[in-house]
C-alpha cells in the first residue's frame, strides 16, 4: 500500500463515516474499523472524518445540515450489527442478533438526504442493506435459510467461517455477474468479478428507488445504484475495503468514489465563492470576517 505525501497547499475533500455504537465493558463507544478508514484515506484519497451517532432523536434538519456543511461525501461501512427489522416490517430478531438503533437513526435519514442533495454516497455490507431499507426495501435476516432465487443456482451460504484466518474469510468467495451496460460494468471494465462474502443478511425485496447492477450465482443482489441519482450513489454487499490496494476492482471503486467526492467538493467551493462575491456569504460580517457558532467574530 502506498501513501501519498501530504501537500499543505492541497485540502483533500472530507468523507463522513458514520460510527457504530459498541459496548466495551459497561461503556458505549463510537467506532469505525480501521480498514474502512484506510480505504477512504488511501483508496479514495479523501480525508475520513468519523461521525458519532446521536443519542437523542435526530433533528433531520439541523443535524444533517451540520454534517453536509462539513462533509463532501459519505461512506457507509459494514458492521457486526444489523438494521433493526422493525424498520422494514421484518420479524422480531432472534436472540443474540446484534442491533444498533443509534446508527439506524442516523444513516437512513442521511442516505435519503445524500441522494436528494447529490452528495456522493458509497455503501458496503450493512451500509448496502441500509440503502435498501432507506428507500423502502426489505431484508432476509438469515439469507442462507431462504430458498434459492428462481432461475439461478442453489442458494449459497454467504457467511464467512468464523474460525478461518482473515485471509480466508476475506478471500474470493464467488462471482458477481454485472448488468450489461450498467454503471458497474462501465466503472470496472468487466462483465464478471470475484468478490468476498461475509454476510448473513441480504436484500429480499428490492427498494423501488434502486436498480440491480450485479448478482451472485444464486441470484443474491450484490450491487445496486440509486435509480436516477444526480450524484454517485452506489452500494455493494461485499467488502471492497479489505486490502483494497491488492484488488483492482476495489481500487477502481474507491477511486471512482474519490473522484466523485472531489468533483462535488469543487462544485461546492465554486458555489460558495460565487455567493461571497455577490455579497451572500452566510455567517460573515461586512468586512468578510467569519463568525463562529456563538455569533462572535472568529
Amino acid at each position: 500500500m502506498t501513501r501519498k505525501s501530504p501537500n499543505p497547499a492541497r485540502r483533500r475533500p472530507i468523507v463522513g463515516v458514520p460510527c457504530d455504537v459498541k459496548m466495551l465493558g459497561p461503556h458505549p463507544f463510537h467506532a469505525v474499523g480501521e480498514k474502512y478508514i484506510a480505504a477512504v484515506d488511501g483508496g479514495a484519497d479523501c480525508q475520513p472524518v468519523l461521525l458519532p451517532v446521536p443519542r437523542a432523536p435526530l433533528d433531520a434538519g439541523a443535524d444533517l445540515e451540520e454534517i453536509f456543511a462539513l462533509c463532501d461525501g459519505i461512506f457507509l461501512t459494514g458492521s457486526h450489527s444489523n438494521v433493526h427489522p422493525e424498520l422494514y416490517g421484518g420479524a422480531h430478531p432472534r436472540e443474540g442478533v446484534l442491533l444498533d438503533r443509534q446508527r439506524d437513526a442516523l444513516t437512513l435519514d442521511l442516505i435519503r438526504a445524500c441522494v436528494a442533495r447529490a452528495v456522493p454516497l458509497f455503501c458496503v455490507c450493512r451500509g448496502f442493506q441500509e440503502l435498501n431499507v432507506a428507500f423502502g426495501g426489505t431484508l432476509h435476516q438469515h439469507i442462507h435459510e431462504e430458498p434459492g432465487e428462481q432461475g439461478f443456482a442453489p442458494r449459497l451460504d454467504h457467511r464467512e467461517g468464523k474460525d478461518d484466518p482473515l485471509e480466508i474469510q476475506y478471500g474470493p468467495a464467488h462471482e458477481v455477474t454485472l448488468v450489461a451496460g450498467g454503471v458497474f460494468e462501465g466503472l470496472l471494465g468487466a462483465a464478471k468479478i470475484e468478490v468476498n462474502s461475509l454476510h448473513g443478511q441480504g436484500i429480499a425485496k428490492l427498494a423501488p428507488g434502486l436498480t440491480v447492477e450485479g448478482r451472485a450465482p444464486d441470484g443474491t443482489i450484490e450491487a445496486v445504484r440509486v435509480t436516477g441519482a444526480k450524484g454517485f450513489a452506489l452500494g455493494v454487499q461485499w467488502h471492497p475495503e479489505w486490502r483494497y490496494w491488492e484488488n483492482p476492482v476495489s481500487q477502481k471503486l474507491f477511486r471512482a468514489f474519490g473522484d466523485a467526492v472531489r468533483e462535488a467538493a469543487a462544485n461546492n467551493k465554486s458555489t460558495q465563492e460565487s455567493k461571497v462575491s455577490h455579497g451572500d456569504g452566510r455567517g460573515e460580517d461586512g468586512d468578510g470576517r467569519q463568525h463562529g457558532r456563538s455569533g462572535k467574530v472568529a
